[in-house]
């Protein structure tokens, strides 16, 4: 494992299809009704995989202190029209701040599913170096 991970987040994830015409790469495994091959990582892509998605997320976070902001915003003046504008600039911060939180909702499940497929990983490790370990003493 010491070449690191698999993943590479700048890669063209495009499979040849039929006739080497490029088609989307899907995840699933074959038969799971995902319609392709599907995708394994090892350990290495799994942790580099959870640590993009808590970035992302951490990103979304700075994002959110903005909105914020834009939804507190108060007009210059008194008048009419300094009053309309801030109130259509709150309206659109209070959205961006809505739509910010469940991006980053929606990364911190995705960092999590990958934890949980990290556990799997270890646990099946670990069963397969005691399964081996089983079998070497039974040659002995």
């Amino acid at each position: 494992m010491g070449e690191g991970p698999v993943y590479d987040p700048g890669g063209n994830w495009q499979l040849p299809g039929p006739n080497g015409v490029p088609r989307a790469g899907v995840y699933g495994a074959e038969g799971s009704g995902a319609g392709g091959p599907g995708f394994q990582y090892d350990e290495a892509t799994l942790q580099e995989l959870v640590k993009e998605w808590r970035d992302l997320a951490a990103e979304f976070r700075t994002d959110l202190a903005h909105a914020e902001v834009l939804a507190r915003a108060q007009g210059p003046g008194l008048e009419y029209a300094s009053g309309g504008n801030a109130e259509l600039i709150r309206s659109s911060g209070e959205s961006l701040y809505s739509t910010l939180q469940q991006r980053i909702d929606y990364c911190e499940a995705m960092a999590n599913k990958y934890v949980i497929a990290l556990g799997k990983y270890a646990t099946a490790e670990e069963l397969h170096a005691t399964e081996i370990g089983n079998t070497a003493k039974g040659i002995v």
